[in-house]
């Protein structure tokens, strides 16, 4: 098929992804652009790709404002949605294909989604909960389409060419749910302009250069995922290889194969890399950097990947601010181990305490407080959430508590509403975390409050042991003689076979409590 690329002079104002994906692919149609499963597609492969999906999207009545989900694995077509959503003017909508049939159920009557496409795997769960009213056309990426389904490839075909939609920098691209860790599942809205700067405060301190090749196995439907590497490295010309969900074989392997440069992992995928038998041996020496997020990684396993010479960067960040917020220099990833960085070139960052009152003494913890280019435009068709999310300065708030030391640099304590106080006194569950991970028979380990008649609350640890390996509330409190205050030590120890996660590889910690803070004693 030939291309449909518009040419142009250049950008005025940040353009949204359809185009600035168009201009590159203008720029180096025949460059390297996306690889999955043993193929590549050049830039100008996919652009025309896009073009003949935007065509299929726009034959059913999907135009400027619609809303078009996505329901399936790690995918090209996932990617060729989002940009031919936006290149008609509809918004794009990437739904979480773990979530119950209730929650999806919630997402998609929220969004009120116009077209769903889905892959083969996932249609039943549709077919499951019914649909919106708002619901209009369902599409499956297979030849074969199921009963009440369109086939993607045949509507490619039968398609008449669409008009593009000359997008502007305020107009809603995304609508990213949040994981719903504190509740029902809000959709933030972020922009054409939250997109573009958010590449831009990626690239100011990263250095992407179209000769990175990053490897994405984090969720589509997760902001880590779609905006961590991904976006400003094909913004910048480099090769993105997509793997369906993350494997850690596959995943080393995939780096050694393509020569990956960059990518990003959150602590569980870091872990499970770490641990595999494979590697010390594979051969990751490519990586420039890891871009970890997502949860405050322990710092015994930021040390680890020190020792092989692979740069962790640890960056703060939240569906609500597409991603990106404070990114710790690559080359201070040692120097600053445990640190976020500091502000983006784009980005402000405050801390306050409980009144409301700014924080500027170094060492002292408040909740973050953010501003910039990636913040969201507020949570669809939720003004009172979005009002509650904003202060009365626009800041927005993220209920992580975080401190500043002397040279400005963010350290993340935990969530807010992890936070437990024990004898009047402050303790962050993720401190202990990290100290807990450095006993050579815990393999993960998460801690939780519980009530307690004497100090208020109690530390409760649970953890998954090393295979083989053994474990005591009396050894474990042992092994923190000297480097904890008493306060926080462990008065309480459960073995589990896993920790419970979420999609998005964050610790379930609602379930933990639900299982284990009516009981008392010793697992």
């Amino acid at each position: 098929m030939e291309s449909r690329h518009r040419s142009a002079t250049g950008p005025a104002e940040p353009p949204g992804p359809a185009e600035w994906f168009a201009r590159r692919a203008l720029r180096n149609p025949a460059d390297p652009a996306i690889s999955f499963q043993d193929r590549t597609w050049t830039y100008g492969e996919f652009q025309t790709l896009i073009e003949s999906v935007a065509d299929a999207l726009a034959s059913g009545g999907a135009q400027r404002g619609s809303r078009i989900a996505w329901l399936g694995f790690n995918h090209p077509l996932t990617l060729a949605v989002m940009f031919a959503a936006n290149r008609i003017g509809a918004i794009f909508v990437p739904l979480n294909y773990r979530l119950s049939p209730r929650e999806l159920k919630e997402c998609v009557d929220d969004a009120g989604i116009h077209t769903i496409v889905a892959d083969a795997s996932h249609t039943h769960l549709i077919d499951e909960i019914g649909s919106g009213n708002a619901t209009s056309r369902f599409i499956v990426t297979d030849e074969v389409a199921p009963p009440g389904w369109h086939s993607l490839e045949k509507l490619m075909t039968e398609a008449s060419p669409a008009q593009a939609c000359a997008g502007k920098p305020d107009d809603i691209a995304i609508i990213a749910f949040t994981s719903g860790t504190t509740g029902r599942a809000k959709g933030a809205m972020l922009t054409n302009a939250n997109i573009y700067l958010t590449n831009i405060n990626w690239s100011l301190s990263h250095g992407y250069r179209d000769s990175d090749v990053t490897i994405v196995s984090a969720p589509f439907f997760h902001v880590g995922g779609l905006f961590v590497n991904l976006t400003p490295t094909l913004m910048w010309g480099g090769h993105a290889i997509i793997q369906q969900h993350f494997d850690a074989l596959a995943f080393m392997r995939e780096v050694e194969r393509y020569r990956v440069t960059i990518t990003f992992m959150v602590p569980a995928t870091m872990l499970m890399v770490s641990q595999h038998p494979e590697f010390e041996t594979i051969d990751l020496s490519s990586l420039r950097l890891i871009v970890q997020g997502g949860a405050p990684a322990p710092r015994p396993l930021l040390a680890l990947y020190g020792e092989r010479g692979i740069p962790v960067s640890n960056c703060y960040g939240m569906s609500e601010a597409t991603g990106a917020v404070t990114l710790l220099d690559p080359r201070e990833a040692i120097s600053r181990l445990g640190s976020c960085g500091r502000p983006g070139m784009l980005t402000s960052v405050r801390l306050v305490d409980a009144a409301g009152l700014e924080i500027t003494s170094p060492g002292e913890r408040g909740e973050v407080l953010m501003k910039g280019g990636g913040v969201m435009a507020g949570y669809w068709e939720r003004p009172d959430a979005t009002a509650a999310a904003f202060d009365a300065d626009g800041w927005l708030r993220s209920g992580d508590i975080g401190y500043f030391d002397e040279e400005g640099y963010l350290y993340i304590c935990d969530r807010l509403k992890d936070m437990l106080i024990s004898g009047g006194e402050n303790v962050y569950p993720a401190e202990l975390e990290s100290l807990f991970h450095g006993h050579p028979a815990i393999a993960e380990v998460a801690v939780i409050g519980a009530p307690d008649e004497k100090w208020g609350e109690r530390v409760v640890a649970i953890a998954a042991l090393k295979p083989g390996s053994e474990l005591t509330l009396e050894d474990l409190r042992a092994f923190c003689e000297g480097q904890l205050a008493r306060f926080k030590l462990p008065r309480e120890l459960h073995l589990v076979d896993a920790l419970p996660r979420n999609a998005n590889g964050k610790i379930q910690k609602g379930e933990l409590r639900s299982r284990f803070v009516s009981s008392g004693g010793n697992a």
